[in-house]
């Protein structure tokens, strides 16, 4: 059958395009025909709305949200049924004329079936986002239009409904679909927490400044230990779709009796714990259960005081010895490093700000943590925040806190912010240099002032914090472009100490030792030792992903040695070779990689994502590998279900 897709076009045109338009086809559509512009009637659509209450009490704010991060393109924010049908629209005044001629509005139906391929129909007819462009749609009336939509699944996994951006096709941006996706995922989170007030709720994940954000890990459980639901970070984590988990209890996922937790919710002050996924992957958690009178709960003995859990942790953390400080731990015997310690020492306790310049992997954070432990703070808490990591619409909330109902979406009883959770102690801005400029102003008066004010709210809370911040960047070259304050500079730079690359340091041998030693369970003595020839190699390496690289090098090798005598060139990663000058005498990287070692390598690459909730970027820096390398492993994953 026809199906109207123009030749010419016919190859550049997506599977999953070309699979809509047949449909459309078989549906007995042309590309030429107007659409069906008629909604459906008053009463039938207030029965629609009133079937679909729940999506839009919880759908509409997010949508608010989602419109101001559009507004002025030209564009509208939808929200439909599971059937396609639009239950709400915003949009911009200039673009509504436009979208009303192909009936862009409240009570018209855009499933395949009656409009033919497009975002709405396609995506709920697929259950997955997609963004259809232009001529991409069947209808050639709606090829003036690019298209943005993803499903919304309620907290058992089921459609239930849509949201889309449509727009014109000249303004609109392939990042859109990005920004669709972030926002049904608040609509689900927001559903889930509804639907389970009265369960057992955590919030979870390996990295513990993603709590409160959007990578954070939901799950409900009965107080039994039953398991509920999970969002869809929550499932990433856990490695297991809503079906696997159902055969699960709170105790075979997260390792810990629900009673013992029950009991750690009941303490007056309920900290952070730290559990341990299936995988083996450790998540920092929060608890959180409202009993209702009179039900009936296990018990347990009460857990003590709560983990003192650090914000969080770099992807190697080699054991402190006892009786040595942080700052005479990294010291491991290279001149320029040494230099940099000391300096940092002489500052210690002396309310000076210190700014720590550095490539990524270098050791910025293990540096930050060894100056809270070596300061008068060191009994005060720990508080690291990666600007680069948390959405720049998120970041502001993250750091300042906010009131009750302060924004759309915003927790129940509203959140106390990072700066706020470091009073006492110290407060480690990493990678400060990808901060968004308006927040620059906001930090700066917060440095200045030594109070914060939560969003939605007029009272200041003090704060006693000692900063130390870090950046990859050149923060005078960002001056001069505008894109970085003078003034912050200059607050924050107190002492600038800059880590050199690993491939600039004389002491490979020693970091080697540490962290293999740290890899066998902090054991006594390494794991394995590395062959003289192996050791000429990593000296001679360029590091491109220094401290993090190197480590992660090493664990996969150490496992791969295992039996072995020593790590030889044999048991080296294929991402050590992919950056190693080629040299003749050098195997190649298939044949020094066998099965075993593909199938190490790849738990590696699944182990990294599930730490970093799924964040390529986070997960190539672990690593020290390219992000390009981790699509690659992603492509070659076998496709799940």
């Amino acid at each position: 059958m026809q199906t109207d897709i123009p030749t010419a076009a016919a190859p550049a045109v997506p599977e999953m395009i070309r699979l809509a338009h047949a449909r459309s086809a078989a549906f007995g559509l042309r590309a030429s025909e107007s659409a069906d512009l008629h909604p459906v009637q008053a009463g039938v659509f207030s029965e629609v709305l009133e079937r679909n209450r729940t999506l839009c009490t919880h759908a509409l704010p997010v949508m608010e949200t989602l419109y101001g991060q559009i507004m002025g393109t030209q564009s509208m924010v939808l929200l439909t049924d599971a059937a396609g049908t639009i239950l709400h629209a915003l949009g911009d005044d200039d673009f509504l004329p436009r979208a009303d001629r192909v009936a862009l509005r409240p009570g018209v139906g855009w499933s395949e079936q009656s409009k033919g391929t497009n975002a709405i129909g396609t995506a709920l007819a697929c259950g997955a986002p997609l963004q259809v462009h232009a001529g991409q749609h069947y209808l050639r009336a709606n090829h003036f239009l690019t298209c943005s939509c993803a499903p919304i699944l309620d907290p058992q996994g089921r459609i239930i409904g849509a949201l889309d951006v449509s727009g014109d096709h000249r303004s609109q941006s392939k990042h859109t679909v990005a920004l669709v996706r972030m926002s049904v995922q608040m609509v689900e989170n927001h559903l889930l927490g509804k639907l389970f007030e009265g369960a057992v709720r955590l919030r979870f994940h390996a990295r513990a400044e993603f709590l409160g954000t959007l990578m954070e890990g939901m799950a409900a459980f009965t107080p039994d230990g039953r398991f509920l639901s999970a969002n869809r970070s929550g499932q990433f984590q856990l490695g297991m779709g809503l079906p696997a988990l159902q055969a699960h209890t709170f105790s075979s996922l997260f390792g810990l009796d629900m009673g013992a937790l029950l009991a750690h919710c009941r303490q007056a002050a309920v900290g952070a714990l730290v559990l341990q996924l299936p995988g083996g992957v450790k998540v920092v958690a929060q608890a959180e259960f409202r009993p209702r009178a009179g039900m009936a709960l296990p018990l347990a003995e009460p857990m003590g005081t709560p983990m003192d859990v650090p914000a969080a942790r770099p992807a190697v953390a080699p054991p402190r010895p006892a009786g040595l400080s942080g700052l005479r731990y990294l010291q491991t015997g290279d001149a320029q490093l040494a230099q940099a310690l000391d300096r940092v020492a002489k500052v210690l306790g002396r309310d000076v700000a210190t700014l720590i310049l550095g490539e990524t992997g270098t050791g910025k954070e293990l540096l930050a943590r060894a100056i809270h432990h070596d300061s008068p703070r060191r009994a005060g808490p720990f508080v690291a925040v990666n600007c680069a990591s948390i959405p720049e619409t998120l970041i502001e909330s993250e750091l300042f806190g906010y009131e009750d109902g302060a924004f759309t979406g915003a927790r129940r009883r509203g959140s106390v912010g990072r700066i706020a959770q470091a009073h006492g102690g110290t407060l480690f801005l990493d990678e400060i240099g990808d901060m968004p400029l308006a927040m620059q102003a906001r930090l700066l008066r917060v440095l200045q002032e030594r109070s914060v004010a939560p969003l939605g709210g007029a009272r200041q809370i003090d704060v006693d914090v000692a900063v130390v911040c870090a950046t990859h960047r050149n923060l005078r070259e960002m001056m001069a472009a505008g894109s970085f304050r003078e003034d912050l500079y200059y607050r924050l730079n107190g002492l600038v100490v800059r880590l050199p690359p690993l491939r600039e340091r004389t002491d490979l041998p020693v970091i080697v030792e540490r962290l293999l030693r740290a890899q066998d369970g902090q054991g006594a003595q390494p794991a394995a030792r590395v062959a003289p020839e192996v050791m000429a190699l990593f000296q001679a390496h360029p590091w491109p992903g220094n401290l993090r690289q190197l480590a992660n090098v090493l664990r996969i090798a150490a496992l791969l040695a295992e039996g072995a005598p020593a790590i030889g060139r044999e048991h080296l990663p294929e991402d050590f070779w992919d950056s190693q000058a080629p040299a003749p005498s050098m195997p190649a990287p298939v044949a020094a990689a066998p099965a075993r070692l593909r199938q190490v390598r790849g738990d590696a690459f699944d182990e990294a994502l599930a730490r970093h909730g799924g964040n390529v970027s986070q997960a190539a820096r672990a690593l020290g590998v390219s992000r390009n390398t981790v699509y690659r492993h992603l492509r070659a994953k076998p496709p799940v279900g």
